[in-house]
């Protein structure tokens, strides 16, 4: 296979890319989503480190940057974390610029919320005010990658199928 139809070439390092909130859904929906995909012989990225740093790993810029589709799994503290939003940052320039597959989950949180950072989103955003008073640019850009995933066609874990 030269290239996929969403403009990657098979040199991609990963199939899928998971993005989450490790406290919200590592011990369940995340680790089932993983292990099926392993189950099915399709190679993912999931972030094992636990470590807290200022910044995101490079090693997971990378790892966005070389994978063909990334699962954003958003949940009820996905907005509190700073590396989440980093990494959505990074995944929505892929999309844009290298055309790559974007599928947001949403878990036990309501599309609407996400994209006009309500509820726990909205309180995310006040600490995050707080802590980047003086980058209004930082947050501005987080609420707008919020909005712009939240947008696209994905699965809403409330709706019955």
């Amino acid at each position: 296979m030269a290239s996929s139809s969403f403009g990657l070439t098979s040199q991609s390092k990963y199939d899928v890319f998971l993005s989450f909130r490790g406290e919200d859904t590592r011990d369940n929906f995340t680790s089932h989503l993983h292990a099926a995909l392993c189950r099915k012989k399709i190679k993912n990225f999931i972030d094992e480190e636990l470590n807290r740093g200022d910044e995101i790993s490079p090693a997971i810029l990378k790892a966005i940057e070389g994978s063909k589709i990334s699962v954003i799994i958003f949940s009820k503290n996905y907005a509190s974390s700073k590396w989440c939003l980093d990494e959505l940052v990074k995944i929505l320039q892929c999309h844009k610029i290298n055309g790559q597959m974007v599928v947001p989950v949403f878990y036990r949180v309501e599309p609407s919320d996400v994209r006009k950072q309500s509820g726990r989103f909205k309180d995310a955003f006040v600490k995050h005010a707080k802590q980047f008073k003086d980058m209004p640019e930082k947050i501005q850009n987080w609420r707008a990658v919020l909005t712009e995933a939240s947008n696209l066609s994905g699965w809403d874990s409330m709706t019955i199928r």
